[in-house]
Order: structure tokens, then C-alpha cells, then sequence
């Protein structure tokens, strides 16, 4: 605990190399040049709509959990907080870039809105397990397998934009993001919210989240009606 200074230099190296490192990376032009849409040609789109809310839930789906998974675990399982960031947001974390090296490989062999689409499922099912009245180690799987569901939501959502909008531009994934931020800033306020509302219980600010994955689902449906016109 002394030395947390050191920990934040050796954390700070990471995006220090990154810096360095993207100055090295070739970028593709997204779309020719003149050949782009404009801000308000996006914010007339309905496809760029849809993209938008599967952005917002996908980071509401993510968030909502892993900034909450620390103090689920510590009462819970009644441990102390260093094995509860462990046994948290550490698993949270490990399962999401597992689903999304999975994903890196899979890219291009498989149907990525259906791949998506059973994602949303098994967050679905994540959220259920963590809010069902089970011992809470079966509670604290269910963290992980939100971690490892929520992995494709944010990557996939990008590559589903360069498929059904290609002359979306900078500006559209820019827009993206920021809904992707949206999300994983409202997502931990809901669960505190709903949570202290229900007399500081976790899981009813988890069956609040619950509602987002299953957003994801619809407007994966209505993704697809829209790119088939």
C-alpha cells in the first residue's frame, strides 16, 4: 500500500508504448475521398440510430456490471476488498478479452449478428444467474460469464457499422463511440440508483441492467430489417 506510486508509473508505461506504437500503424481510409456522409446526413440515417442504441447498451450491458462486480463480490462472499477485486472485476475482466481474442479469430468465419445475437443471450443469462437466489459463488459466476458476453458487443457493433453504413466515415464511429460512453457512464449510475432505491441491494440494480441485453437483441432485429431494404 506504500508504494501505490510505483504501481501508477508502471501502469502509466502501457499507454506510453501505445503512443509510440500508433504512430507505426498503417490506417485504411475508411471511405473515399468526397465519398463520406456528413453529421447530418448520419443523424438522419435510422440505420445509424439503431447503431447508436446497440452502442449505449452495449456499454450499459458491459459496465453495469464489472464497476459493481468489486462490492457483489465482498458481500457476497464476505471477503476482503482485495479478493473481492480479484474475484470481480479481475474475472470480469479476464472473460472479456478472452470472448474478444475468440473473436479476433472468428472474425470473418462466422455470422457476426448472429454470433452478437447469442452473446446477448448468454449476458442475458449472466445477469439471471447473478440476481437468482443461489450460493454466492454460483452469483459471482455469473460475473464472468457477463464478462466473457460483453466482449463482441462493442468491436462487433463497429464491424456491423462498416458493413450496413460504409460511408459512414470518421465522424459515424466518433458518433459511436461517444454513445458507447454514454452507456458506460449510465450503466453503474442505474445499478446505484435501483440498488439504493431497493435498500442498497445489488441484484435489484442488476435486474434493472437486465433490460439493456435485451434491447441489444431487438435492435440486432431491427438492424437487420433496416439493411435488407
Amino acid at each position: 500500500m506504500e508504494r501505490w506510486q510505483t504501481v501508477s508509473f508502471l501502469w502509466a508505461l502501457i499507454p506510453a508504448v501505445n503512443a509510440i506504437v500508433f504512430c507505426l500503424v498503417l490506417i485504411a481510409p475508411i471511405a473515399g475521398e468526397g465519398k463520406t456522409m456528413t453529421i447530418p446526413q448520419l443523424l438522419r440515417s435510422r440505420v445509424f440510430w439503431v447503431l447508436f442504441l446497440l452502442m449505449v447498451c452495449a456499454g450499459v450491458s458491459e459496465q453495469a456490471m464489472s464497476q459493481w462486480a468489486s462490492a457483489f463480490a465482498e458481500r457476497g462472499l464476505g471477503v476482503s476488498k482485495t479478493l473481492g477485486d480479484l474475484a470481480g472485476p479481475c474475472f470480469f475482466s479476464i472473460m472479456m478479452g478472452l470472448a474478444r481474442v475468440l473473436h479476433a479469430k472468428l472474425a470473418g468465419n462466422v455470422d457476426l449478428t448472429r454470433y452478437t445475437a447469442g452473446c446477448a443471450l448468454l449476458c442475458i443469462l449472466s445477469y439471471v444467474i447473478a440476481v437468482l437466489p443461489l450460493p454466492p459463488a454460483v452469483n459471482l459466476l455469473g460475473c464472468g460469464l457477463c464478462g466473457f458476453s460483453v466482449g463482441v458487443f462493442w468491436p462487433g457493433t463497429f464491424s456491423m457499422a462498416s458493413q450496413s453504413c460504409p460511408a459512414g466515415g470518421t465522424a459515424m464511429f466518433a458518433l459511436l463511440a461517444l454513445g458507447g460512453d454514454l452507456g458506460c457512464s449510465f450503466g453503474p449510475t442505474l445499478v446505484g440508483m435501483v440498488s439504493g432505491f431497493w435498500g442498497d441491494q445489488l441484484k435489484a440494480g442488476f435486474t434493472a441492467a437486465l433490460l439493456f441485453p435485451v434491447m441489444i437483441l431487438a435492435g440486432l432485429g431491427l438492424l437487420k430489417e433496416k439493411t435488407a431494404h
